[in-house]
């Protein structure tokens, strides 16, 4: 108690500087499952992607990241054996910013997509196991993470893989495909504006304090799908076919407009990673500026310092513009070969996942939904569309997140610890 007093706001210092290195290191990684596709595909060029994430993300975080938060990101951890020894919380949860955001840092730097929510969560793992034992994390929790691992990407890639196969089979596929568009994406764009709704609603919108049932939420999502379905059949009948025109040029006519429609999804995608994820940083900064505000008592609920969110959101889009593209290249160019169509299809079944898992209360990590969603893609197209090689760096990657970030945590832990001598 007496470090608290003592150093209270050196402590909500280096926390603030560390949840901006986090959050540094969830726009420079996560990011990429908003707008990989779309660059994969060239529907959008690397610095159009940067921008429009850049605004998206930011008013997410911003707008929709959270009035409060809970002192303990996403349970994972007991804050009981901390009580009498807030001090230990405090440092952990430095530890645990720290030691997660240079995972990310890392894996960003290398190309590969991990899970900013699985990076926190071992961190947080790491430092409670040194701290106070192994009763105070919640086992189960970490069961489910790592039985997502398969599920995740499973539900988003046999999404993908049916969405695919439907746009070859309704429109690519036959003799008249510009005509067959004509009649059939309207209904892809009416299912995209359904699934996106529910996105925004489900990971953006409940942190505004906009309490919105089921139901409602389901109803409003309806009518967006309805208008942005009559919306799009009005465009796409302006379109001109030329009936002397090749197969190759309606081919490339359709992409075009499937281009369009990635954009859209990319946008509300980086919306509602932005209003979601963005807790991954500010989680553990409230909850150490709630011990600290609080002379060392842990208060289930952290209300947000005003300066917490604008410092997430600012942290996510640096972390974009300065390491973002690495990421969003193994996305978008190491998996498979993607064009718009493909590119829509892994976009949308990957929201359909996040609506799912958020229904079902399933763990889950929006970068795995999107590679396994890319990986769906790919598997259409047969196994040979696959980069095995980028596949298993990926794997691999998402496997030692967990015991890096706690082992990470852990040896930061101590050395805090020592420099504070507690």
């Amino acid at each position: 108690m007496d470090i608290i007093a003592s150093y209270g706001s050196v402590l909500v210092i280096i926390a603030a500087v560390v949840g901006f290195f986090m959050a540094y290191g969830i726009g420079a990684n996560d990011v990429a499952n908003a707008m990989g596709t779309s660059v994969g595909s060239k529907a959008l060029t690397i610095k159009q992607a940067i921008i429009i994430a850049m605004i998206f993300e930011f008013a997410g975080a911003y707008l929709a990241g959270g009035q409060v938060t809970s002192t303990i990101r996403s349970g994972i951890i007991s804050s009981t054996p901390f009580i009498d020894v807030p001090e230990l919380m405090v440092l952990g949860m430095i530890s645990a910013l720290f030691a997660a955001g240079v995972w990310l840092l890392l894996a960003s730097y290398l190309g590969w997509p991990v899970s900013t929510t699985h990076s926190i969560i071992g961190a947080i793992i790491g430092f409670a196991l040194v701290a106070v034992g192994s009763d105070a994390v919640q086992w189960d929790k970490v069961t489910g993470i790592v039985g997502s691992w398969i599920i995740t990407p499973a539900i988003s890639g046999f999404i993908a893989y049916l969405i695919f196969m439907s746009a070859q089979k309704l429109i690519f596929d036959t003799d008249a495909p510009l005509q067959n568009a004509k009649r059939f994406v309207p209904i892809y764009m009416g299912l995209a504006g359904f699934v996106m709704a529910l996105v925004t609603i489900k990971k953006g919108l409940k942190h505004v304090g906009l309490q919105m049932g089921t139901t409602e939420g389901f109803l409003l999502a309806v009518a967006i799908a309805v208008v942005v379905a009559l919306v799009g059949k009005f465009a796409i009948s302006r379109l001109k076919i030329d009936p002397s025109s090749t197969k190759k040029a309606q081919f490339q006519n359709v992409e075009k407009v499937f281009a369009v429609l990635m954009v859209l999804t990319a946008c509300c995608m980086a919306f509602a990673h932005g209003s979601n994820d963005v807790a991954n940083a500010i989680g553990p900064l409230a909850a150490v500026v709630s011990i600290v505000e609080h002379n060392g008592e842990i208060a289930k609920k952290a209300e947000l310092a005003w300066w917490i969110l604008p410092l997430g959101g600012v942290g996510i889009v640096v972390g974009l513009a300065v390491l973002g593209k690495r990421v969003i290249k193994t996305i978008g160019e190491g998996i498979t070969h993607l064009t718009p169509s493909r590119g829509f299809a892994a976009e949308l079944a990957a929201a359909s996942t996040v609506v799912i898992a958020s229904g079902t209360g399933l763990p889950i990590s929006t970068t795995q939904t999107l590679v396994g969603a890319v990986l769906g893609v790919g598997m259409a197209r047969g196994i040979a569309a696959l980069n095995m090689a980028v596949i298993r760096n990926i794997v691999v990657s998402w496997v030692i997140t967990l015991p890096v970030g706690a082992a990470l945590s852990i040896v930061i832990f101590y050395v805090l610890r020592t420099v504070f001598g507690v």
